[in-house]
């Protein structure tokens, strides 16, 4: 890099409308990045179009899009980019963050991108080590059941495998579903069953625990993964914490940052 290029890091999330949880997770992660590459400028931007434009009406918070914040990079005289989503795994809204992004490519000297925090074998193992350790209170006769989101985008399959990955590493008492795809609670439902658990906790397997995590995990609505647990006779706790609170989940972004500058020189 001459000495006349800036680079900058664009921290890219999904966005949330919940404060308390965003200042927990995204600006943590954000704080995280910024403090690991003192050199380099950290911008933010958000892929929810709805989220943005609710934190506009309700709070008065402008917050941009990918296009936006390439845009005000251009305009700070940024030259290299790196790209560090806080994506889960490699489904749509990443497909499409790279998209907005590499739209810019001709205008800028370098544009590289960070991993979601699913990617590698080393991702995965590292995450259900983070995971296991948040909850390495927890007794072997207490089932830890996590609510991912789930997407139809074909990279769905890594919640299944990791799912499986926990078991193989020694956490027979974990378990992974998601709201939206497979694995569902149905099936969640059915291996909690043949574990026998005493009691469950019920956690996101999320960045943030906005939306899904204050409805479809712990909602007064019958349906809600606590209300269904509860119906079948369990003790259920729900824990309502984003992944993006776990300080080792945040280091596995810094990292990916890292990779990303390691590549691009």
């Amino acid at each position: 890099m001459n000495a006349a290029s800036k680079k900058a890091i664009l921290i890219v999330s999904f966005g949330t409308s919940y404060e308390n949880t965003r200042k927990r997770t995204i600006d943590a992660i954000e704080r995280d990045i910024a403090d690991a590459f003192p050199a380099c400028l950290a911008y933010r931007a958000w892929t929810s179009k709805m989220i943005i434009a609710k934190l506009k009406k309700r709070d008065g918070i402008i917050i941009h899009t990918v296009k936006e914040a390439m845009e005000q990079m251009l305009l700070d005289g940024i030259t290299d980019v790196i790209v560090q989503p806080t994506h889960v795994i490699n489904g749509i809204e990443n497909d499409q963050m790279k998209a907005d992004a590499l739209s810019f490519r001709d205008r800028f000297s370098s544009i590289v991108f960070g991993n979601p925090l699913l990617t590698t074998e080393e991702d995965n193992q590292a995450v259900v080590q983070a995971v296991a350790g948040e909850f390495q209170d927890m007794d072997q006769e207490t089932a830890l059941v996590l609510m991912g989101h789930g997407t139809e985008h074909y990279a769905n399959s890594v919640y299944a495998a990791l799912d499986y990955r926990f078991k193989d590493m020694g956490h027979k008492n974990i378990f992974l579903g998601t709201v939206e795809a497979y694995p569902a609670l149905d099936s969640l439902l059915r291996a909690a069953d043949s574990f026998q658990p005493k009691k469950i906790v019920l956690a996101p397997f999320m960045i943030v625990a906005g939306d899904h995590a204050q409805n479809d995990l712990a909602g007064e609505d019958p349906d809600s993964w606590m209300n269904r647990l509860s119906s079948e006779g369990y003790e259920v706790t729900p824990v309502l914490k984003g992944l993006g609170e776990y300080p080792k989940i945040r280091q596995i972004l810094v990292d990916h940052v890292q990779q990303a500058m390691n590549a691009s020189i």
